[in-house]
């Protein structure tokens, strides 16, 4: 194994950068061209048929049946041209990743050969073979029906030869199986809900959409070295390695001069992006050694999100031709920073106004107040809800380590913004206002433009800042899609959204003024929202115990967070709101159950078997030839020089003996918890079991192996240690 590592590690020092050519000099001008985009669809469908398309993104209206069928005679046409040879239906399932079948255009033809064929049904809907994703519960294994439909608001792209159609994924009787349908449900929803507000400041808005711009932050390896470290290969993330003597205590490594290979792979990756239509604007190293991030311009949420799917697959495949891997894994090094994909998130009227800008005027900068105290209180009711939407196996190795928000939830504000909420709980009475005391409160409210740029830092310890413009949800974990925050929180918002409305349009049927009712309303949400509200070091303990004052949870397992869904306030919510059934939501969790214990297993599993079969056979070798070398010293000198002389060796074999046998011993106990906890057959019960008692010798394990690559040998190591992983390019 040795060898293995040294000859990755000759590869990586005769790598020479890939040369890279851009499709065209300007991105403006081959940017989108394998879309099928508004241009496109001008071009290739009719008068008729464009129309639908376009009032089915802008209005959500249905497609007919024959407009489909024009749709996708343009749709061939366009992607043949461009050549295509296949079609799939993209969807997203509950694994985490992107699921498609790829299917050739050809049908027969009448003279026994075959033509190019695509009917509007085949666009419309198609039934995979379903049976082997995850469900959890919602169908049997021998129920392969599912169905793909058409999603019209996400444009269909061309992945190398196959054209590509972003879909949803349902069961045969109708349930959601996957991603998007929640989320196209949670989006329409927050989008009649802050219509109705933004009725109250501008008739003229007739719809508002939710804006997603992620932040992607991912660690590049070098390909050689991936292979020659098992654990990375199964499970993503280095399940043993001593931290390095220099890792990122110098700051070195942020925003320095990005590593050629690295930038070559970058650029790369940025002109594929570019011919799908991903915005990407931002490109730079992160704060640990190896580690980089992608961000584009924000776009509808929706189709954020499906840029960012695709965005990971394509970083992927890039990977390779450049001779890297990704590490997509929220915490794939010790001791360093691991990854996130930070979600800013804010909602934007259809007369180009987003609401969590201020304005330039007082009833526009009361309609900013109003969205951020409203989403303030989403935050707080839903704390344990947006918590469970991101708290995974992996997210909770990074989650509350002093590189990201904690796992209290708590919204940063910044001192101005609060300052300005401070004063309206203080400026508004009980009582009616009068003239001036209403004239005083929205000549306050007129100066936020000019004191707003204090919002513009970010607290980095803050798992929900607002950050000038936009809420940024921290929390998010790298490997995530981000559909499961945004499903969570778009609901919240919805929902707290819809409260207001009721309470607001509650004191005007009452005579009271719309703007003191929305006064009213807005003072009693910044009282009972407060509790939220913190601008200081969410990493402090100081925190911890002021936020356990203020009734805030800190919820740290991943059993104990998903539990939150299946609450009845949190059942009645969903099913309520038209976002999840009850059959859908448990069938959900069960399956965010059965993740993470399937990653907990799998980890256990590659560990014991690295330990017995890499790791304890290399510290025998070692402790074998200090043995012999303690024989010979025997051999040569008198007893009071080989007592002097033998000393260290003789406690360096006592401590690897020590080593060895407490790693064998965790690893038998280790396997028979494992085979305790699958006995169990309630999965949360299961869940809890694996949490308890097999992941702590993942870690018990971890220190003895680690403490084994200080002792023996770097010559007969067999695993590239992190030195090597994080600095050798």
């Amino acid at each position: 194994m040795a060898k293995f590592r040294f000859k990755a590690l000759d590869e990586v020092l005769n790598r020479v950068p890939d040369e890279f050519v851009r499709e065209e000099n300007l991105v403006s001008d081959y940017y989108g061209m394998m879309v099928f985009d508004q241009a496109k669809m001008k071009k290739y469908l009719s008068r008729e048929a464009y129309k639908a398309v376009t009032d089915a993104v802008e209005k959500g209206t249905t497609v007919d049946r024959k407009m489909v069928d024009q749709v996708a005679q343009g749709m061939k046409a366009w992607a043949i041209e461009n050549g295509a040879t296949h079609y799939t239906h993209w969807f997203h399932p509950l694994t985490d990743g992107t699921a498609e079948k790829h299917d050739a255009f050809i049908v027969h033809g009448a003279d026994g050969g075959v033509i190019e064929s695509f009917s509007g049904s085949l666009l419309s809907q198609q039934e995979p073979d379903a049976s082997s994703f995850p469900s959890g519960g919602i169908r049997q294994t021998f129920e392969a029906r599912g169905y793909t439909a058409w999603d019209p608001t996400s444009p269909a792209f061309i992945s190398e030869t196959t054209l590509t159609i972003p879909t949803i994924f349902i069961s045969y009787t109708g349930e959601a199986l996957d991603y998007k349908t929640p989320l196209l449900r949670a989006l329409n929803l927050v989008n009649k809900a802050a219509t109705d507000v933004c009725q109250y400041f501008d008739k003229n808005v007739t719809s508002v959409q939710a804006n997603l711009g992620w932040e992607q932050e991912y660690f590049l390896i070098d390909e050689a070295l991936y292979m020659a470290r098992p654990d990375l290969v199964l499970t993503g993330r280095t399940l043993m390695g001593h931290s390095s003597s220099k890792d990122q205590q110098l700051d070195d490594h942020y925003f320095s001069s990005i590593p050629t290979r690295a930038n070559r792979f970058m650029q790369d990756v940025e002109n594929e992006a570019y011919k799908l239509g991903i915005p990407v604007k931002t490109r730079h190293n992160e704060v640990a050694p190896n580690q980089f991030e992608f961000a584009p311009i924000y776009e509808e949420a929706n189709l954020a999100n499906d840029h960012n799917q695709l965005m990971m697959d394509i970083m992927q495949k890039i990977a390779r031709r450049h001779k890297f891997r990704i590490l997509f894994h929220e915490k794939p090094f010790a001791g360093i920073n691991g990854s996130g994909k930070h979600n800013n998130w804010s909602l934007e009227t259809d007369t180009g106004v987003n609401v969590y800008k201020p304005g330039k005027n007082p009833k526009s900068n009361l309609q900013f107040l109003t969205f951020v105290i409203n989403t303030l209180q989403a935050v707080y009711d839903g704390q344990d809800l947006l918590r469970a939407s991101i708290l995974t196996a992996s997210n909770s190795h990074r989650l509350g380590a002093n590189e990201a928000p904690p796992s209290i939830l708590s919204v940063f504000l910044g001192s101005e913004v609060t300052k300005m909420l401070d004063l309206m709980e203080e400026a508004v009475v009980d009582r009616k206002m009068t003239p001036d005391e209403k004239t005083a409160l929205k000549l306050n409210i007129g100066r936020i433009p000019e004191i707003i740029l204090d919002n513009t830092d970010r607290n980095r310890t803050s798992p929900f800042a607002f950050t000038g413009n936009r809420f940024e949800f921290r929390a998010v974990g790298s490997m995530a899609n981000n559909a499961s925050a945004l499903i969570v929180l778009n609901t919240l918002v919805a929902n707290q959204l819809k409260k207001f409305k009721v309470a607001v349009d509650a004191l005007i049927e009452k005579d009271v003024k719309k703007d003191e009712a929305i006064f009213q309303v807005l003072k009693d949400l910044i009282i009972s929202s407060k509790a939220i509200r913190f601008n200081g070091d969410g990493y402090s303990e100081d925190w911890v115990k002021e936020a356990a004052k203020r009734g805030l949870t800190n919820v740290k397992t991943v059993p104990e967070s998903l539990s939150a869904y299946m609450r009845p306030e949190s059942k009645e919510l969903f099913s309520s709101m038209g976002i999840f059934n009850e059959s859908e939501l448990k069938g959900r969790v069960e399956v965010e159950y059965e993740k993470f214990i399937m990653k907990i297993q799998i980890e256990s599993r590659v560990l014991a078997d690295m330990a017995i079969n890499h790791i304890v056979p290399t510290a025998v070798e070692y402790q074998t030839m200090l043995l012999e070398n303690v024989k010979n010293l025997k051999m040569v000198f008198s007893e009071e020089e080989f007592n002097s002389l033998a000393e260290g060796r003789l406690e360096l074999i006592r401590e690897i003996g020590k080593h060895i046998s407490a790693i064998k011993i965790k690893r038998k106990e280790m396997t028979n918890a494992r085979a305790n906890a699958n006995v169990i057959e309630d999965v949360v019960e299961k869940a809890k079991m694996y949490d308890e008692t097999v992941r702590p010798f993942l870690e018990d394990i971890r220190k003895h192996i680690d403490k084994l690559e200080l002792i023996v040998d770097n010559e007969k190591w067999p695993l590239p240690k992190y030195r090597e992983l994080l600095f050798v390019r």
